[in-house]
This record gives C-alpha cells, structure tokens and sequence, in this order.
C-alpha cells in the first residue's frame, strides 16, 4: 500500500517523514477533524478550538503522532481565533509554501509526520516577530 505523506501534496510526498502510515490507517488513527486538518490541509472555524484558552504550563504536541511542537511558553493571544505561538520547539517543524490563497503563504508542518498544522506569519510578538497560527484540532496538550 502506498504511503502518503501530509494531505497527499507533492512536497510532503516527496520527503519521506520518520511516521508514516496510509491514508486509510490515517483515517483509522484520527478523528475526521483531524484528518480534515492534518492531511487534507484543512482549516478549522475560528474560536472552536479548547485550546484557544489553554494557559497551563505545558507542551502542544502534534495529535498524529505525540511530537512536541510548541512551549506553552511561547504562546500569545493574537485575536485570530486560532492557537497562536511565537517560537516552535527545537526541530518541531517543517515549512513549505503553499499557493492555495494565490498568494504565497507558509504553510508549518510537523517535522515527524509532515501532517499540516496551520501557517506562520510575519505580524507575530517579539522575540521573534513570528505568528504561528495553528489549528487546534492538529495538537493535544500535555500539561508541565
């Protein structure tokens, strides 16, 4: 059975991630809105994710695979609707450009599993200046 990377694109494709499975044992492993988000690409409705008002000390870990991907420590209220951090964790994440808009946008990606867990933008806090606006229902949370 072919393995299929994130959400069946050419880049994810392309790379071979350390966690893969077909898409049908994707299905089996997620809830559909989680594989809707996760390898479909697909986007949640703003202000419906738990862990929009999650702000326990923890760790956001990919919901496909258990990978550690944002500190609650970086996290920040950005008014979109979505769970938004200024730094992943070391190695957590992949990005590639994604053309879905038009425009070109980053898309983030789980470094393990190249599921799809939102975009990153240039309008985020300092340190960083980075905005990474992330479907809730592409993470857990695992409390400190």
């Amino acid at each position: 059975m072919p393995v299929i990377g994130a959400c069946g694109s050419a880049p994810a494709e392309a790379k071979a991630y350390p966690v893969r499975y077909s898409q049908a044992e994707w299905r089996k492993r997620l809830t559909p809105a989680q594989f809707h988000i996760l390898r479909e690409e697909g986007t949640e409705r703003p202000h419906s994710s738990p862990l929009n008002r999650e702000h326990r000390k923890g760790t956001f870990q990919c919901a496909a695979d258990g990978h550690p991907l944002f500190s609650s420590a970086t996290k920040f209220e950005s008014g979109t609707g979505w769970p938004s951090f200024w730094k992943p964790l070391p190695g957590a994440v992949g990005t590639s450009t994604d053309f879905k808009l038009g425009l070109p946008r980053t898309e983030v990606h789980c470094a393990r599993c190249g599921g799809h867990l939102g975009h990153v933008f240039e309008d985020g806090p300092k340190p960083t200046g980075k905005r990474y606006c992330m479907n809730g229902a592409a993470m857990t949370f695992r409390p400190a």
